[in-house]
């Protein structure tokens, strides 16, 4: 059985959902195809179920990209401001946490419930537990499901990269971007902790749970922010943040005063144990 409609979304996450909204509110007819049983899977659990949902501070210069000029034309197109202009408009409480984190006071569902409303004044249609088994390019996007095709002018693949496999994420879309000729940048490991040795777990076992404020350098590049040590390594923001830059072979630099002279403070503390010896 065939349905037309003139746009389709594989994935049901916050991109493809957002898209969704913005072309259904631009009068097209718009159906989003997700394989799981819900939507917003990893929405849930962002920000430790409290859903970091925007920053602030956001920026190009903050997004690592082969293309920066994409980044500033998206981000130019929708900014932070307009997500929380959205999220005031449903009445959902939030709070900064830091560096223009803005996280909800109410959890990642009301996130969710937000974006199923818009989609639902938009007229979107949402398919879950939808498995696409193919997309065929003719005149139209040809995309094949287990009840049949799916028949749209613009197809959109929003169906996110590798991480958190446990949550259903594949390799789908790099799929797709091969399919059709498009340039891929290798998938690696990007906002992750460092897993350490066994022996250096060990030795930092009792130090566990312990986390610290530093400064963590890579290749010209550095975050202040927290450092957390646990039982099989290193994580933190700062630890994820500088992860991104990260290669095997390359050092990284943790300092843990950064706004002392660490040399300067042993010297202090010598000069008062000899006073009191």
């Amino acid at each position: 059985m065939n349905h037309e409609t003139d746009v389709v979304v594989i994935g049901g996450g916050a991109a493809g959902l957002l898209c969704a909204i913005e072309a259904g509110k631009r009068g097209r007819g718009v159906v989003v195809i997700e394989h799981a049983e819900r939507i917003g899977k990893k929405i849930a659990i962002s920000g430790g179920g409290r859903c970091n949902f925007t920053n602030i501070n956001t920026s190009s210069d903050h997004f690592i990209s082969a293309n920066p000029h994409f980044c500033k034309s998206a981000l130019a197109f929708y900014t932070p401001s307009d997500f929380i202009s959205l999220v005031e408009k449903h009445g959902i409480p939030y709070h900064e946490k830091k560096l223009g984190q803005l996280f909800c006071d109410e959890g990642s569902r009301r996130i969710i419930e937000m974006l199923l409303h818009e989609c639902e004044a938009a007229g979107v249609e949402i398919r879950c537990g939808s498995t696409v088994h193919s997309v065929e390019k003719e005149e139209n996007f040809e995309v094949e499901t287990e009840t049949g095709w799916v028949v749209s002018q613009s197809l959109v693949v929003a169906t996110g990269g590798l991480s958190i496999p446990t949550l259903g994420a594949t390799d789908f879309g790099y799929r797709m971007a091969r399919q059709f000729g498009l340039a891929i940048q290798e998938p690696r490991p990007a906002l992750v902790p460092f897993t350490l040795s066994s022996r250096t777990q060990t030795e930092l076992t009792p130090l566990s749970g312990i986390s610290v404020d530093a400064l963590v350098s890579c290749r010209e590049q550095q975050f202040r922010e927290n450092v957390l040590v646990t039982h099989r390594g290193l994580s933190g923001p700062a630890i994820l943040q500088v992860s991104s830059y990260w290669q095997p072979g390359v050092a990284i630099a943790i300092n843990l005063l950064p706004e002392h002279d660490a040399g300067k403070l042993l010297r202090e503390q010598q000069n008062r144990e000899m006073e009191l010896a």
